[in-house]
């Protein structure tokens, strides 16, 4: 019976504190305004008066300018510019590859990798 009871408590809990979570996960402009206010906690904390006033101005750029369309379509291009730089490093490294040359060819698999994270960084910002 206490089994039951604990177990009924701790679904009971966890039905009240998810839907407590769900609402304060922001998206789009309401995200990044939460972003930059969070960077601008931490620059007055460590005295930083240049990173102080670049936060606050992005602050007011994004209360004043910032719609969900225009991050998600910011989010896209630079998605697709990502994508754009994965094809070239890819291409660079099959030209390594055709010269045979080891020392070009990690090179350029390193570039690619870093290509593909970055690419993967993007689509996770666009995700959010």
């Amino acid at each position: 019976m206490k089994t039951v009871l604990i177990s009924l408590s701790v679904l009971l809990t966890s039905l009240v504190v998810m839907p407590a979570q769900a609402v304060n996960a922001a998206t789009g402009c309401e995200a990044k305004k939460q972003e930059i206010q969070q960077e601008l906690s931490l620059a007055r904390e460590q005295g930083n008066k240049a990173r102080i006033a670049g936060l606050e101005k992005a602050l007011r750029e994004n209360s004043d300018h910032c719609t969900d369309s225009s991050l998600l379509k910011a989010r896209q291009e630079k998605v697709a510019e990502k994508q754009q730089k994965v094809r070239e490093r890819e291409q660079s490294l099959r030209e390594a590859q055709a010269e045979g040359r080891h020392d070009k060819i990690e090179k350029q698999q390193r570039k690619l990798d870093d290509a593909r994270d970055e690419l993967n960084s993007a689509k996770a910002a666009l995700a959010q």
